[in-house]
């Protein structure tokens, strides 16, 4: 017997099955009803009216339960949907019986008036009853050996994400949830799914070692990082191994599953409090209108593509030099936003008759200027001058293409390594930032807009991935300095707060992004060596040395800079050093020189940017 046939046989077997069962049901709660009212012994005179109820509600209940729609349902997975459909059928066939009592209510009452409490009750403990009955010994059944084998794990958090969890992980062969703790004080002692939760998140240590657990879940998906460092810190010092789970909005939007854990990451304990975006002025900046990202391929130009798509561009140009990274790009947003009409350009941004080409073809009304040369040692030491010519020439090329053919705005993303500069990177960002300054001065309808933020978490040639990779190779793991500190911002959020400055820009203004507290790189090591399941003696930490034009500290502020502030909590606006009237008739000369060796690069830089001092370990 075909497959289909012997599956479609099983359902109709099963579906009749459960439709007998419910007119059972019927018959339970009003022969029940009966007999209850009248202490199992039922008077001549109410028989009748007992055998003409079942007569006459039968077929009744049997459209009810058609009706509500009772078997659409899965008694394997029956829930609280199921038990709202099994009291849309109770009432209807409540609804009848009233209707019998009022039909044979004559001079002598044959339907006892108790029987329309007593009817529905046990209609609803029958049904509801015996779906659940069904639920509990499936699963045992199902799950139940499954269960036992798992690996003992503590849950922390018992709000809504922990309860999906404890629920998800009932079915699970790999994990068994014998604990949970949360620092409600109004949880502690009671119990979620069956099991209890024995107090905060101080305890957890204490609790690992009473359940024998070496697994703890983080399912505290809107909480604050620094309630996650906190359980992350204590489970890791128990010797346990840390998971977590996505956000509630990923997992209520269908993104994923509540039940996809997976280890902690250092993203996890350096995460910031969620974004705001002001969504109505980002989307009259964008939606309807075409869209132009330069470094499209790159770490923060990619997500600034996503993050644009949002708000429906009419169409969204990628414009990145590397082939692989633009095509790495077009296939996410295949998969991802088919909608989106998207134009992959390959090009370079000192290219003039290329990004000519490009500006007259689609008119982009807003650009965001990505591209950029950006690892600091890299720069330093060989190709000083390649830094100067994409990061500063291709800056005023695109600029200046923008202003040719009418964009809107144009907006430069910029670094913290501008201020005060120590190395060429720095300085041709800042000097890119002089560029968009002097032009913004010449008036035009083109606004520009500057936006300057630290390290993003996981970008290209960052620390994170650096370490990520030592670690699986054993170690050990280089740090430069013992004392060397960064700020660190996940690639969203810099990208979301790169909108809501375009969007709430004036023109000519250097927005700078709240990035919290400086991190330790050191303290960065040990914390991704103990998520990874070693001790710091296992895996050693080497210092290398600062790298050429490397700081300890990074700045957001220059000496000479103020701020103020702006409606959004994680904007200020910065007040430059303002250039000189003929700075871009003076720079432009520059460009046409020929190669020049890092020394005249730097000598030059000085001259340009005031607040430029090259880093003492430049030779």
């Amino acid at each position: 017997m075909p497959l289909c046939v012997h599956s479609s046989l099983s359902k109709a077997v099963l579906s009749t099955f459960v439709f007998l069962f419910d007119l059972s049901a019927l018959v339970f709660a009003w022969a029940g009803g009966f007999l209850l009212r009248f202490n199992f012994d039922v008077p001549a005179n109410f028989s009748l009216a007992l055998w003409w109820g079942l007569v006459v509600l039968l077929p009744v209940h049997a459209l009810a339960c058609r009706f509500a729609g009772l078997y659409r349902g899965i008694w394997l997975f029956a829930s609280l949907p199921d038990l709202k459909r099994v009291l849309r059928a109770v009432g209807l066939s409540t609804a009848a019986v009233f209707l019998f009592f009022v039909f044979f209510r004559h001079e002598q009452q044959l339907v006892p008036r108790s029987l329309l409490v007593l009817y529905p009750m046990l209609l609803v403990l029958y049904m509801g009853g015996g779906r659940a009955a069904y639920r509990m010994w499936k699963e045992h059944r199902l799950y139940g050996g499954l269960i036992a084998q798992g690996k003992p794990v503590v849950i922390v958090g018992a709000g809504r994400g922990g309860a999906m969890l404890a629920r998800e992980l009932e079915r699970s062969a790999d994990w068994r949830v014998v604990a949970l703790v949360d620092d409600d004080r109004s949880k502690w002692g009671r119990e979620l799914s069956g099991n209890r939760i024995y107090g905060g998140i101080n305890s957890l240590p204490d609790v690992l070692a009473s359940v024998k657990a070496s697994h703890v879940i983080l399912a505290m998906p809107s909480a604050a990082a620094e309630a996650c460092r906190k359980a992350t810190n204590l489970a890791v010092e128990a010797g346990a191994h840390v998971f977590t789970v996505p956000g509630l909005e990923d997992v209520m939007s269908g993104r994923v599953a509540i039940s996809s854990i997976r280890p902690v990451a250092i993203e996890d304990l350096l995460g910031r409090e969620p974004v705001w975006i002001d969504s109505r002025h980002v989307a009259a900046m964008i939606a309807g209108k075409t869209v132009l990202v330069t470094g499209a391929g790159g770490s923060i130009g990619s997500e600034l593509c996503r993050q644009v798509a949002r708000f429906g561009p009419a169409r969204l140009v990628l414009f990145e030099q590397s082939e692989f990274a633009l095509y790495t790009v077009e296939q996410w947003f295949g998969v991802h936003a088919p909608e989106v009409e998207l134009i992959p350009l390959a090009g370079d941004v000192k290219d003039a008759a290329r990004l000519d080409e490009v500006f007259a073809a689609h008119r982009p009304q807003s650009v965001f200027h990505a591209a950029a040369y950006k690892h600091v040692p890299l720069m330093e030491v060989g190709n000083a001058w390649q830094a100067v010519r994409n990061n500063v020439m291709g800056t005023l090329t695109v600029a200046e293409c923008a202003i040719r053919f009418g964009a809107e705005r144009f907006v430069l993303i910029s670094t913290d390594k501008a201020v005060n500069p120590t190395n060429v990177m720095g300085a041709t960002k800042r000097l890119a930032e002089m560029v968009c300054e002097a032009l913004h001065r010449q008036g035009g309808a083109t606004q520009f807009e500057m936006v300057r933020f630290g390290n993003v978490l996981g970008s290209t040639g960052s620390v994170i991935p650096k370490f990520q990779a030592q670690i699986a190779r054993g170690g050990p793991v280089t740090v430069t300095h013992p004392e060397i500190t960064r700020y660190f911002m996940s690639i969203p959020e810099a990208a979301q707060l790169v909108l809501q400055a375009a969007a709430m820009g004036q023109g000519g203004e250097i927005f700078v992004l709240d990035m919290g507290e400086p991190v330790r790189i050191v303290d960065l090591a040990r914390k991704m060596i103990q998520l990874s399941g070693y001790a710091e003696g296992e895996i050693r930490i080497e210092f290398s040395g600062l790298r050429p034009g490397e700081k300890l500290y990074e700045e957001l502020l220059a000496d000479a800079e103020e701020t103020r502030e702006t409606p959004h909590p994680k904007l200020r606006i910065a007040r430059a050093r303002a250039v000189d009237n003929d700075f871009l008739a003076n720079l432009r000369p520059w460009f046409a020189e020929a190669c020049q060796s890092d020394a005249q690069v730097r000598e030059a830089l000085m001259r340009w940017v005031a607040e430029y001092q090259p880093a003492p370990n430049i030779s």
